[in-house]
């Protein structure tokens, strides 16, 4: 080979890469909504809910399990629905508490009342 051909090869492979490069950060955007799709065909119950707030407590980490997440999905080693419990349990098995806002709510003759409302009420009484 000679010089010429030797450095019209180097030129196509760098505006190959170059192309790969410019591409790159499109797959990438592609990826994260087909994530939200993809851990919305599995996510059941609270599970949105306790991924939400995971990810305001610990953002680095809550990106990490979402990827795996998606990555055990998408090989196969998750085929069932992912709970909010499921979900929790999994931050508290690597140490992370995530605390959820929680409600306490009383039926009481046909009626919803919230357990602040109902110790007021027999308190009243």
């Amino acid at each position: 080979m000679s010089d010429r051909e030797l450095e019209l090869l180097r030129r196509r492979k760098l505006l190959e890469l170059k192309k790969q490069l410019k591409e790159k950060p499109e797959r990438e955007e592609v990826r994260v909504v087909d994530s939200e799709k993809l851990l919305g065909q599995y996510f059941i119950g609270r599970a949105w809910e306790v991924l939400k707030a995971a990810r305001l407590q610990y953002p680095e980490a809550a990106a990490q399990v979402e990827r795996a997440l998606v990555k055990l999905i998408m090989n196969g080693r998750i085929r069932g629905k992912i709970t909010g419990e499921d979900l929790y349990g999994l931050f508290l098995s690597l140490g992370m508490k995530v605390h959820l806002q929680t409600h306490i709510r009383v039926l009481e003759h046909g009626k919803v009342k919230s357990l602040e409302e109902k110790i007021r009420e027999e308190t009243s009484t």
